[in-house]
């Protein structure tokens, strides 16, 4: 086991094994059979490019033998920074096959981000592409390596100067070692087959540790409730350093059943639509902000979207109307909401489920074995159908993570269980309500007021599009709310009219915002989720400024 990975206690992963949730396998044992099983079938689009089982399993093992030859070996971290193309998959699975750990950060990571996974893990190589419109991700590396103790390779994709390696090369270069080699690779199926990144949007990211039998067992639960199959096809729009778009069912859970994944590098309404026309597309990831922004593209219209079943929405609570306007717009699909964290538990409405449950509520856990926990502050039990703190433990949900043992003792119970920071609330169904984040509360004067609830009710007036409701500091009362919205084509709203609509709902008057701010779009942080940090620290400079005249 690598040092600073915390294991599941043995009495859990025995019960794990005994009831057939781990298999005790790599990822690359399990992901050789699935291309031998479907070895001729497309795989993978990445524009004009059909690469098929067969192919990706011959261009990863040929990548991971190269690695040896250059000297990469089992356990090495390796930073992936690459975008949605084929090469990532490629990379991907060779270091699965040599049963080196990637690290997967997000091409929009700079270097302040890259040199804090360098150093929290002790990666020996770098992963990404050469250039992004103007920013050099050469030259972050060879600041990063300058510096680093254990940083030795700079892998690009493109133009690759000297004293780096060329990725294509890597790809292409013929090896004289035997595959055979990669086959007496011993692999502990406990160790970490990745790691993802915490999703906070303060300090510094933490590194998640998925293990072999964990996240095997992640994509094929997700795989089960979402409909996948062999004929099935998903856009993997947002980037595939995520959980969701990974493995939840993602691109493991297309695989592991002969689907198609086609990769997308662009988010523009009409390259998407586009995309599900040409390929069929039966599935897609998506995050609200991003949903919101297509159903407004008066182009969405203009395309053939008939073969669309399942748009799978996730990193925040996605409002009933945007659900019902997608369900209208696009008859063929059903907008499934699922809660999860790249620390493993997951939750999904049920593709089958009632109306009242696939409108308001995100879901219920997926597998036999999560546990989940509603607290209070004092860390007791809230009675049935209160607001408490989400916590969660199972068969793949991490135990700690990497390497922070004092942060480790903060974020987990004693008895293991994960503290998400979610405020949620279980219907008498067995699905959970989101009533926001510890951190997402507007606390105004003692009264703590939920961002999310004022959001859903603003997002009911026919003038907004999308809202984030963020606080702003304020002398006497500590804070006061910021109703940031983004409005419709054509609308006009001002606060006056926003609070007389608000007062409509018969809600107490402190919750009413105070301010309103009207912004073309939102600020997203590296995860795709919108930044209220962000807006919060704006709302704060334009105070200050109008308190100078």
């Amino acid at each position: 086991m690598l040092d600073g990975v915390v294991r599941f206690p043995p009495e859990f992963a025995a019960r794990y094994r005994a009831k057939g949730y781990w298999e005790d396998r790599s990822l690359a044992d399990t992901f050789s059979e699935v291309f031998a099983k479907y070895a001729d079938r497309v795989a993978i689009i990445d524009r004009d490019r059909h690469i098929t089982y067969a192919e990706i399993d011959e261009r990863s093992t040929r990548l991971a033998l190269n690695l040896l030859d250059e000297g990469i070996k089992p356990l090495d971290r390796v930073v992936m920074q690459l975008p949605n193309v084929v090469e990532f998959v490629y990379l991907y699975f060779a270091l699965q096959k040599i049963g080196c750990i990637p690290i997967l950060a997000l091409p929009t990571h700079r270097f302040r981000e890259v040199s804090q996974f360098v150093e929290l893990s002790g990666a020996v190589a770098c992963a990404a592409p050469d250039r992004a419109k103007e920013f050099d991700y050469r030259e972050m590396i060879r600041r990063i390596r300058d510096t680093s103790k254990t940083l030795r390779w700079g892998m690009i994709l493109g133009d690759a100067p000297p004293g780096f390696l060329s990725l294509t090369d890597l790809i292409e270069r013929q090896t004289k070692r035997s595959p055979g080699e990669l086959k007496k690779i011993i692999i502990d199926p406990e160790d970490p087959a990745l790691f993802q990144l915490s999703g906070g949007t303060t300090g510094i990211s933490k590194l998640i540790p998925r293990t072999h039998n964990d996240y095997v067992y992640n994509s094929k639960l997700a795989a089960s409730v979402t409909a996948v199959g062999a004929a099935k096809v998903l856009l993997d729009v947002l980037p595939l350093a995520h959980n969701l778009p990974l493995a939840c069912p993602g691109l493991q859970g297309f695989l592991l059943h002969g689907g198609k994944v086609v990769l997308a590098t662009t988010t523009r309404g009409e390259d998407i639509f586009r995309l599900i026309e040409r390929h069929r597309v039966t599935h897609v990831h998506v995050v609200p902000a991003l949903l919101i922004r297509w159903l407004n593209d008066p182009l969405i219209k203009g395309f053939d979207l008939s073969s669309l079943q399942v748009i799978q929405s996730g990193g925040q609570r996605l409002q009933p109307e945007v659900r019902r306007r997608a369900e209208e717009l696009i008859p063929s699909v059903t907008v499934q909401e699922n809660f999860g964290m790249a620390e493993g538990m997951l939750m999904f409405v049920r593709l089958d489920d009632p109306e009242e449950v696939r409108m308001e509520m995100v879901g219920r856990p997926i597998s036999p074995d999560d546990e989940v926990r509603l607290v209070d502050e004092d860390d007791h039990e809230v009675a049935p159908g209160e607001v408490g703190e989400f916590l969660a433990r199972g068969p793949y949900t991490l135990r700690g993570y990497y390497g922070v043992p004092e942060y480790n003792a903060k974020a987990f119970t004693r008895d293991g269980f994960y503290r998400s920071g979610d405020l949620m609330r279980r219907h008498p169904s067995g699905n959970y309500l989101v009533a926001g984040r510890k951190k997402d509360l507007i606390n105004r004067g003692g009264e703590k007021i939920s961002a999310e609830e004022i959001e859903n009710l603003i997002l009911t007036h026919p003038a907004v599009q999308n809202v984030a409701c963020v606080p702003m500091p304020d002398p006497l009362l500590g804070e006061r709310m910021c109703a940031c919205v983004v409005l419709r084509r054509g609308g006009v709203l001002t606060l006056k009219e926003l609070v007389a609509f608000l007062a409509n709902e018969e809600i107490a008057r402190h919750k009413l915002p105070e301010r309103l701010e009207i912004v073309d779009d939102f600020p997203l942080s590296p995860f795709g989720k919108v930044s209220k940090k962000e807006l919060t620290e704006t709302i704060t400079m334009k105070l200050k400024e109008e308190e100078k005249l």
